[in-house]
């Protein structure tokens, strides 16, 4: 094929919008730039670049000619157009072999460092930016790392304080305690787990023993940062993480209430952090402004794409300790990378080494299970640990049993569950009408009738001081937060989009709203793009509200202020130019947060996007209740449960 025939058929594809027209555009370029291009190279341009929108690192170039629909999911959604090839024409009689000589163009294509576009390391094809994101990760983390298990003087007694019994099952270690130790003896951690299993409570402890380490050795507090991909999930953290702090017991330890006092419990945003520079790709901190801190706490570690890591692990001190937090379950950011889920890949089996095991006894008086151990354990897998006990939902919790089931990816688990649904656990088969919706989003004791019920009773007088309407604005909120209906896809009729027209009709007919379009009291909206002028943040959440101001109300947007205290900040709708109305939020969306009741709504027919991650994602965001809203039945689910998410990428440490 010649290059003007390929470029021909990538135009076509973007037409029909299975690429980017980015994507097109790139391949065009490099065509430009070296006329003596192989179609291949600039195919595999336009699929490595393809790659990049759907979330993965590089384009792999085996898993896309063993499958090439499945590997870039062309189409998206609608059916193949019967007079435009598809990737399988275009790479028909091609090996791997073939592929990788195509790629050999000194101006566009090296093998590592250079300043060409392409990078190809083995099989994988990168654009240059995204292999030096995975370079600069790989290499902070291995700097971090510590092969020799050497003693932490005076962490043993600590940690019999902070841990005074036993906190598990006859057999069982306390991981909490495992992590801390773990944490406290080398730069690199990762502490993983379910909804429930301690995360916070973990880290608070660590932040106390590294605290008293430094208070006991140097007499100077150590520098902590505490921080999180998004508003919601730092004001989410920062409140857990306040009533934690104040909860510890202390007594045992010298010093111990400058040890409390020396915990911090405020958390910003990760863009907060390392300093956002408005209108451009980089941030006030970086390799040559490192951010004075001595330990970095990162939590909802799953959500940050590999850009924003690298970003983060750039800008630390070479001394600085990073201790990354998460469920290694949940989906992945939405943008390129899988940072938690490729570290903790191992974790599940611990694979630590008998070193370890004989370390960890040491500083903690606990014992690894034999069948975690691995003579051959990675540096890696010796800084991770799994919290394996879930305090939040029992084993009679319907919620912890059906999470666990479709994490399992056990279809089998998941039909016995559905079929015997718990208190905690219902599943709603949505007819064609919209009878059940409205049920759910309406009727239910938990659904947004509450809030907007909350939002007109509560509505302070036209003369009340400001701080009563910032009262009036959390308490919505709050309320708000009470229920969240989740949706699996943005398009389609069980789409994101639609189901939101849908839901803002019903709130008007019943009275509940002004208007279901424009701007109207009550109205909810999501933030779709950062906004650094007015501090705010994709996925930052706000509500429609109303201030007295001269003579009469005007509308404004009451948003949490984001920066881990519980103020409010009030901006005017003309001001947001890029928000969407969030009566139903996507599950990518819904990351970082928790619902009182969260419902997830499955379309009508499976597709590539339906995960394993994506149903566990949705069914860990409820704290109390869980509905199951199903448009293609069963069938859906079952299908959604045995796949997963797989992103392509290299090795990360």
């Amino acid at each position: 094929m010649k290059v003007e025939t390929l470029l021909q058929e990538l135009a076509r594809w973007a037409e029909a919008g299975w690429l980017r027209p980015l994507d097109h555009a790139f391949a065009a370029f490099l065509a430009r730039e070296a006329s003596d291009a192989d179609p291949l190279l600039l195919l595999a341009a336009a699929l490595a670049s393809h790659q990049l929108g759907r979330g993965h690192a590089c384009l792999d170039l085996q898993g896309t000619l063993q499958a090439p629909l499945d590997t870039l999911a062309l189409p998206p959604e609608e059916e193949t157009p019967s007079d435009l090839p598809g990737p399988q024409q275009l790479l028909a009689g091609v090996d791997l072999a073939r592929w990788q000589a195509a790629l050999q163009h000194p101006r566009l294509v090296a093998a590592g460092a250079g300043a060409t576009p392409l990078v190809l390391d083995g099989a994988r094809l990168y654009l240059r930016r995204y292999w030096q994101h995975e370079q600069t990760v790989q290499q902070a983390i291995v700097l971090r790392l510590r092969d020799d298990p050497a003693p932490v003087p005076g962490l043993r007694e600590a940690l019999d304080v902070l841990f005074p019994g036993p906190a598990s099952e006859p057999g069982e270690p306390d991981w909490q305690k495992v992590a801390c130790a773990l944490a406290a003896r080398q730069d690199f951690s990762i502490v993983t787990g379910g909804p429930g299993t301690g995360k916070t409570t973990t880290v608070v402890k660590l932040l106390a023993v590294l605290q008293h380490l430094a208070l006991g050795s140097s007499g100077r507090r150590l520098r902590i940062r505490l921080a999180a991909p998004t508003g919601k999930a730092a004001a989410r953290l920062n409140a857990s993480i306040a009533g934690t702090v104040q909860k510890l017991k202390l007594e045992g330890l010298p010093q111990g209430e400058a040890v409390r006092a020396a915990i911090p419990t405020e958390v910003t945003t990760v863009h907060r952090l390392l300093g956002s520079l408005p209108d451009t790709r980089h941030f006030r901190h970086h390799a040559a402004n490192p951010l004075p801190l001595d330990v970095l706490v990162l939590d909802e570690a799953s959500m940050v794409d590999l850009e924003m890591m690298a970003a983060v692990l750039d800008a630390l001190p070479p001394s600085a300790r990073l201790v990354l937090l998460g469920d290694k379950d949940q989906l992945a950011s939405v943008e390129a990378g899988a940072v938690l889920g490729a570290l903790c890949r191992r974790a599940d089996g611990g694979h630590y080494t008998q070193a370890t095991r004989d370390w960890l006894r040491a500083a903690t008086g606990e014992d690894v299970p034999a069948f975690l151990l691995d003579a051959a354990g990675e540096p890696l897998d010796q800084a991770v640990v799994k919290l394996r006990k879930s305090h939040r939902f029992s084993a009679e919790s319907g919620i912890g049993q059906f999470a666990e089931a479709v994490n399992d990816g056990s279809p089998e688990r998941v039909r016995a569950i559905v079929r015997t649904p718990q208190a905690d656990l219902a599943f709603v088969e949505l007819g064609t009408d919209d009878a059940a919706l409205r049920r759910l989003v309406l009727e239910d004791d938990a659904s947004y009738r509450q809030y907007l019920e909350r939002l007109r009773a509560k509505a302070p007088a036209p003369d009340a001081q400001r701080s009563a309407f910032d009262d009036w604005a959390r308490a919505v909120l709050d309320g708000y937060g009470a229920f969240q209906l989740l949706c699996a896809v943005r398009k389609g009729p069980q789409g994101v989009e639609r189901v939101n027209q849908r839901i803002a009709t019903m709130l008007q007919a019943a009275g509940l709203t002004p208007a279901a379009s424009g701007w109207y009291l009550g109205r909810p909206v999501m933030v779709s793009r950062n906004d650094y002028g007015l501090g705010l943040m994709n996925g930052d959440v706000g509500i429609t509200l109303r201030l007295p101001a001269e003579g009469e109300w005007k509308l404004r947007v009451a948003f949490p202020a984001g920066d881990g205290s519980d103020g409010i900040r009030w901006v005017l709708p003309s001001r947001l130019q890029a928000v969407e109305t969030v009566f139903a939020m996507t599950v990518h969306k819904s990351q970082g947060s928790e619902f009182g009741h969260a419902a997830l709504l499955l379309p009508d027919r499976a597709s590539r996007v339906l995960t394993r991650e994506l149903v566990y994602t949705g069914i860990t965001r409820a704290r109390q209740r869980f509905t199951l809203a199903t448009a293609g039945g069963m069938g859906v689910l079952e299908e959604a449960v045995v796949r997963r998410m797989e992103r392509a990428g290299g090795d990360l440490a």
